[in-house]
């Protein structure tokens, strides 16, 4: 896992504490880091006349010069925070529209290993599901979300559906899954058919990862009647799990956005550091 690019989204409000965990974290795993500071363009007020003609405040280039100016200045601040941290990489900043956010974070991400959202991502919840979706379907790189870049991972639990999801997420987690002390594969509710997800589901995914090294167990769980995503959060909190590798949005995107669907519930969920990947 040593020597990889981590891209790092936050926003000018990301806590320095967040930021130079981020950083010592990276300098120990001999990684670089790229920290993209998002930050919101200012909204047009535009003011229509009785005469219908429309205008600009006078103030409008004060306000722009305004945010371009904050946006720098917390540059500065945390190009001395990784320098104090010692730890290779650079500080990269956007200000856009929230929709262009996604095509900003993908931009970067195409050249990284790895994508980390910072925590207070959550405060703007716009923000944090286009910088995820920049991630996800604009970039060929993972997305974690939850606990922090310096947390141990000894223990992976892998939700499994033999989608091609969820193996573009185990194959982008695969230094994590190769570090850790043990991984189990998961298939919830499994449709048990040549055509669905095998007749074993998990024990051919389970073998490539035992040639790896992986210490790998296969489990396969009932739902009981909860949700996928309630089953998932439930089995890896039983299994004690450091981190929950799945993929994301294995159906039509557009159907997860009018129903939630179990991206959704696991990326607003706060309680299980996650891997993701499309």
């Amino acid at each position: 896992m040593k020597r990889r690019t981590i891209l790092y989204v936050m926003d000018i409000n990301t806590p320095d504490t967040l930021i130079s965990e981020a950083a010592e974290a990276a300098a120990v795993q001999d990684n670089r880091l790229i920290c993209l500071i998002l930050g919101a363009s200012p909204f047009i007020p535009v003011y229509v006349s009785p005469y219908g003609a429309g205008a600009v405040p006078d103030n409008w280039a004060e306000l722009v010069a305004e945010v371009q100016q904050t946006q720098q200045d917390r540059v500065q601040e945390v190009e001395a925070l990784l320098a104090k941290s010692n730890v290779p990489g650079d500080v990269q900043s956007v200000i856009c529209a929230t929709a262009d956010a996604k095509h900003a974070v993908a931009r970067v991400a195409r050249v990284c290993d790895e994508a980390y959202l910072a925590a207070n991502l959550r405060d703007t919840p716009d923000f944090l599901r286009e910088a995820a979706s920049g991630v996800l379907f604009h970039s060929p790189i993972g997305l974690r979300i939850n606990g922090s870049t310096a947390d141990k991972v000894a223990r992976v639990f892998v939700a499994w559906d033999d989608s091609e999801a969820a193996a573009s997420a185990v194959h982008a987690a695969l230094p994590y899954l190769m570090a850790a002390k043990e991984v189990v594969i998961a298939s919830i509710d499994p449709l048990m058919t040549a055509q669905g997800d095998g007749q074993d589901p998990g024990t051919d995914v389970a073998a490539w990862l035992s040639h790896h090294g992986c210490n790998v167990t296969v489990s396969q769980y009932p739902n009981g009647k909860l949700s996928v995503e309630k089953c998932i959060q439930d089995r890896a909190q039983e299994f004690g799990a450091d981190l929950v590798v799945m993929g994301a949005y294995g159906h039509a995107r557009m159907v997860q956005a009018v129903l939630g669907g179990t991206t959704r519930s696991m990326i607003e969920q706060t309680v299980l550091p996650v891997f993701l990947a499309h």
